[in-house]
């Protein structure tokens, strides 16, 4: 009977010991979120497979506008589907 008590005072004695040395459960840091950065400018790609500029906007008509759309910008779409479609639409036709 005194082994079986020696046995369990020894097993409590260790549980409690490695209890007291664990390491205090700890939150993970804070995530900041990533800057917000403004995308490249990259040449837009149309169905036919042409590369044109992006649109942009200018105080004067730049060469090779076709429409000037709701914001200010000009687009150099070579067909009119799509013209200005994140730039709330097209205000004037530059082409016919």
């Amino acid at each position: 009977m005194r082994r079986l008590l020696a046995r369990w005072a020894l097993a409590v004695a260790l549980t409690t010991t490695a209890l007291a040395q664990s390491p205090a459960p700890t939150t993970p840091p804070a995530q900041t979120p990533p800057a917000q950065t403004q995308p490249k400018r990259r040449p837009n790609t149309n169905r036919k497979g042409h590369q044109i500029p992006a649109p942009q906007k200018s105080d004067t008509v730049p060469a090779g506008a076709t429409a000037q759309c709701r914001d200010g910008s000009y687009s150099f779409s070579e067909t009119r589907r799509g013209t200005c479609s994140y730039h709330g639409g097209v205000a004037k036709w530059l082409t016919k």
